[in-house]
């Protein structure tokens, strides 16, 4: 006699996923294979994600790939392996695109606000200070700057609010007056005539008047025609607005003298 081996027909019975196993002689039992759950007549593949999320991290994603595997992937917003996921902070590079004088705040995942600092004004994603601070900034105006500076002009550093005619940086670079108005002691005069006080007038506002004031004391002749603005009937406005917190500044193409 021989012993019958129950595991030779038919897997012994045993589901497809599992592995017979001779016992005794005509017994056997039904074992599931790795990653599969169940009696052995019947297995079932197992589902990593469905506990504990399958190891991931709790802001990832866990997909099965086979049986008892699955992959982690961190969900939007997020970097890492998937096991470990670290929000992503927008505002932690580039200040998350704001301007360098503003806040940038994290408010939801793929979103932030940008809001000026204390002392700017803007969007946030453009934010500017005092007018004076905003003629360096920019190269049309730098030189109107450093003639301040180095005649110690601080008048337009107050609260304003105060309107600015800038000649082009290299209208005052070529233009050979300049340098004998240095040497005469009358630069601080001719720039004064560039400013005027009391008032935050934007191109607007300047269509509608024809003289005014400035801090040098003479007045400053406005036309305007053929849309464009002329002061003093030789110096155009070419670029206009630029709005500061104490004032705004207006580019000219000429220099005005009084």
């Amino acid at each position: 006699c021989s012993a019958i081996n129950a595991c030779e027909t038919s897997n012994g019975g045993c589901s497809a996923k599992a592995e017979c196993r001779r016992t005794t002689p005509g017994n056997r039992v039904c074992v599931c294979n790795t990653g599969y759950t169940g009696d052995g007549l019947v297995c079932i593949e197992i589902n990593p994600c469905l506990e504990n999320n399958g190891g991931c991290d709790r802001n990832a994603e866990c997909t099965q790939t086979g049986p008892n595997q699955a992959v982690c992937n961190c969900l939007k917003g997020y970097s890492g392996d998937g096991k470990r996921c670290t929000y992503i902070s927008l505002c932690s590079q580039n200040n998350g695109g704001c301007s360098e004088f503003a806040i940038c705040n994290d408010t939801e995942l793929t979103e932030r606000t940008c809001t000026c600092k204390p002392n700017y004004i803007g969007d946030g994603f453009k934010c500017r200070g005092n007018i004076f601070q905003e003629l360096l900034r920019n190269s049309n105006t730098s030189k109107f700057y450093f003639h301040l500076e180095a005649l110690s002009i601080k008048d337009i550093t107050g609260p304003g609010p105060f309107t600015l005619f800038v000649p082009r940086t290299d209208i005052l670079n070529t233009d050979p007056r300049v340098k004998d108005w240095i040497a005469k002691g009358v630069m601080a005069q001719v720039l004064r005539y560039h400013m005027v006080g009391c008032a935050s007038l934007l191109y607007n506002d300047l269509t509608r008047i024809t003289n005014i004031t400035s801090l040098h004391g003479d007045l400053i002749h406005i036309s305007y025609s053929q849309n464009s603005l002329v002061l003093n009937d030789k110096a155009e406005i070419i670029v206009s607005d630029a709005v500061g917190t104490n004032g705004v500044i207006h580019v000219i193409n000429q220099i005005l003298v009084p």
